[in-house]
């Protein structure tokens, strides 16, 4: 029991804190003494690239990514737009019409983002093809980085920075999702600085078109799968906070659950189907960023944390030692601070300092909730989270 108990509260540790250490003392180290040679890339060359933007019903939000669209920082005669409508039903279709520039591939059917994308690579005619949401704005620079970024030819791909923002301080669930964020972008810094990011986030993801590969329509992080494949073939996931897309949060928690729970069935599926990548003899060090980036908080960190729990009631009953009576206090007040968390956010008042371990078992309850989830799915469509 005591040896379950100690193997389940390092699993936590290690996944949540104890890899980004282990991970900067690894980047800290390639810095100081690692091969620093040459990098320099022509940041002068500016080809064509295909800017898809995939969409299902997004009537309201076509003028205000088609203002972003023209914004952008690249010669208008290089950028190729594609939109991509997944059987929209609404007036999507027609207001794009509006634009002359802008290619739309509609399909009547709707089948989900992933048969979206298969549908719209077929009309990619550049070398490059830059994937970015309907509801997510991109800063001016973000396609000339993301070029100068793919003059690496090592670079397969390029993983923009996502950042949420919220519309006013009730927002709480806005809030949450930016925190984790940020932290996740801090961890995909130092993956990508090492030897590679773990996957792409489809608000905004670059690859070079030729390693394109078709997915099952069912799958449900499209852009996870297809970044991850290509580090499968010997390539680099490139991250960068220079190109960044910019999203309001989700309404509110409800909403966020939804959305949680897809990444979190996603996420099972995706360890399933990439689970070439574990393999420490062809792939050593991917294999290590991988599971401990991906693989231990899809799958078993969020029992061990739970398990905790019990085990330690346990081990506190049978006298086992004042340590198990010191973490289990620990627990306890743990466990109050996101209760107390929880009401005051259906109040719709907020303390950081209890929002965020609120937000930390929130995450992780999904993630039992993501296994219903993909047991119950059979196809990749999905119920989209509702932006504030």
């Amino acid at each position: 029991m005591t040896t379950i108990f100690w193997l389940c509260l390092f699993l936590v540790f290690y996944t949540y804190i104890g890899y980004g250490l282990v991970l900067y003392l690894l980047v800290w180290t390639k810095r100081k003494f690692g091969h620093k040679g040459c990098n320099a890339v022509n940041t002068l060359d500016t080809p064509d690239v295909t800017l898809m933007i995939c969409a299902y019903n997004e009537e309201d939000i076509v003028e205000a990514k088609m203002d972003n669209t023209n914004e952008l920082d690249y010669p208008k005669d290089k950028l190729h737009v594609l939109w991509v409508t997944d059987g929209s039903t609404d007036d999507t279709n027609k207001k794009l019409a509006q634009y002359p520039q802008v290619e739309v591939a509609y399909s009547a059917e709707r089948k989900g983002k992933t048969a979206a994308l298969k549908h719209g690579i077929k009309q990619v005619n550049t070398d490059i093809v830059i994937m970015t949401d309907a509801n997510t704005m991109l800063n001016k620079e973000a396609i000339s980085v993301i070029v100068n970024t793919m003059a690496d030819p090592k670079v397969g791909c390029v993983a923009g920075e996502k950042r949420v923002k919220a519309r006013d301080e009730q927002q709480t669930a806005a809030e949450g999702e930016g925190l984790y964020w940020k932290y996740e972008s801090f961890l995909k810094r130092l993956d990508s600085e090492l030897n590679s990011a773990m996957g792409a986030a489809g608000e905004l993801c670059a690859i070079r078109t030729s390693l394109w590969q078709d997915m099952p329509d069912d799958t449900l992080l499209d852009d996870f799968i297809l970044s991850m494949r290509i580090v499968e073939r010997g390539y680099r996931i490139a991250y960068t906070s220079e190109a960044y897309a910019m999203e309001y949060g989700s309404a509110d928690l409800h909403e966020e659950s939804k959305r949680k729970r897809r990444i979190a069935a996603g996420g099972l599926q995706s360890c399933w189907r990439l689970r070439s990548l574990m393999n420490p003899i062809k792939h050593p060090l991917t294999a290590f960023q991988f599971v401990s980036h991906r693989v231990l908080r899809w799958t078993i960190t969020p029992v061990a944390l739970f398990a905790l729990v019990p085990i330690n009631v346990v081990l506190v009953m049978t006298k086992a030692g004042n340590i198990y009576t010191t973490i289990w206090i620990l627990q306890i007040l743990f466990y109050a601070a996101a209760l107390a968390g929880s009401i005051l956010v259906s109040h719709g008042r907020k303390s950081r300092l209890l929002y965020v371990p609120y937000y930390f078992l929130f995450m992780n309850v999904n993630v039992f909730k993501g296994l219903v989830y993909l047991v119950k799915k059979n196809n990749g469509t999905w119920e989209k989270a509702k932006r504030a």
